[in-house]
């Protein structure tokens, strides 16, 4: 047997460089809310680490592992993002991104069924359902843990929104900080899901900037009431371009483009001018016109890099669940 590229769990591999102990086991990863501080804390220590031994060549700690990445809904990014984590850790992948023209699903299989025999064949499941609360459903019969590569349209991708605050994370702390979250916000399951998170850090203010049509939805209106935490919401990108530390740009699909002048929310080298010397510009991926290739340039443009960070937080977040098993 080939020796692994690091050690054992008790190796530098899974050492916190922060020291903080985990409040809680991670079992399933199905929404942001079931984060605390502690457990991000812990999840971003990990990732750091993960960082280092990708630049090793990777792991071989978990070479009798098997993931399951069931795909209701295509995402090729995500998808391989998962699979990478788990090569690079050493592990093998059974993978589907086409689980709704299963002949299964085709008969009408339910999703809870489909869990239960998977559960069988691997140690951990990564699921993007079409449908939202699909990975809730999958968590509340699996025998594995179970991870939400996200739901439905207005569901949540929280996997995306811990990267994304992993990658602000990474440049400056996350108290105190200004976010501008752009884009079309009813419907946005990473924009939900990272709003989820923000929450939890003291003294954020988030600007919900976007068209009446497609502002965010109210459950995350009354979580943050219910918290006390800052949010505005704004119709127009230049009351805020030039005060926020972060600008989250998102997505606007095409089948909304009736709803709203994408243009008026786009990010483009003229809106960049105005912005903090020292602000961080994300963006989920991928784009289509709201996020304009003149920016990409620019050294605050950081969504290539968020999307690298993708790798090192999903490799920590399956180390978290899968050493429980």
């Amino acid at each position: 047997m080939p020796e692994p590229v690091v050690g054992t769990p008790n190796s530098e591999f899974y050492q916190l460089e922060s020291g903080v102990k985990r409040d809680v086991k991670l079992r399933h990863v199905v929404e942001s809310q079931q984060f605390t501080v502690p457990l991000l804390m812990e999840l971003f220590d990990r990732a750091r680490g993960m960082e280092r031994v990708v630049a090793r060549g990777g792991s071989l700690d978990y070479q009798n592992r098997i993931m399951a990445t069931l795909f209701y809904a295509p995402s090729t990014r995500t998808r391989f993002s998962f699979e990478a984590a788990m090569h690079r850790l050493g592990g093998r992948v059974l993978s589907t991104e086409h689980a709704h023209a299963f002949s299964s699903e085709i008969d009408a299989e339910q999703v809870e069924d489909s869990i239960r025999i998977i559960g069988g064949y691997a140690d951990v499941i990564v699921i993007r359902h079409h449908q939202e609360g699909g990975a809730k459903r999958a968590a509340e019969v699996s025998t594995v843990p179970v991870i939400n590569a996200g739901d439905g349209n207005g569901g949540q991708h929280p996997t995306q929104a811990l990267l994304d605050l992993y990658t602000i994370f990474r440049e400056r702390p996350l108290n105190g900080l200004s976010v501008a979250i752009i884009g079309d916000l009813e419907k946005g399951r990473t924009a939900r899901s990272l709003a989820y998170l923000l929450a939890k850090f003291e003294r954020v203010r988030m600007f919900f900037v976007s068209p009446p049509e497609l502002q965010m939805r109210r459950d995350i209106l009354e979580y943050l009431d219910e918290h006390g935490v800052h949010y505005e919401m704004e119709s127009d990108l230049n009351r805020v371009i030039g005060e926020v530390d972060v600008v989250y740009q998102t997505q606007i699909r095409p089948e909304r483009a009736r709803i709203v002048n994408r243009q008026q929310f786009a990010i483009d080298s003229t809106v960049v001018r105005r912005m903090k010397t020292e602000a961080l510009i994300l963006h989920p991926l991928p784009r289509t016109v709201e996020l304009d290739k003149s920016v990409d340039d620019d050294p605050r443009a950081l969504y290539f890099r968020q999307a690298r960070n993708g790798l090192y937080v999903r490799m920590a977040l399956l180390t978290m669940v899968l050493e429980n098993r």
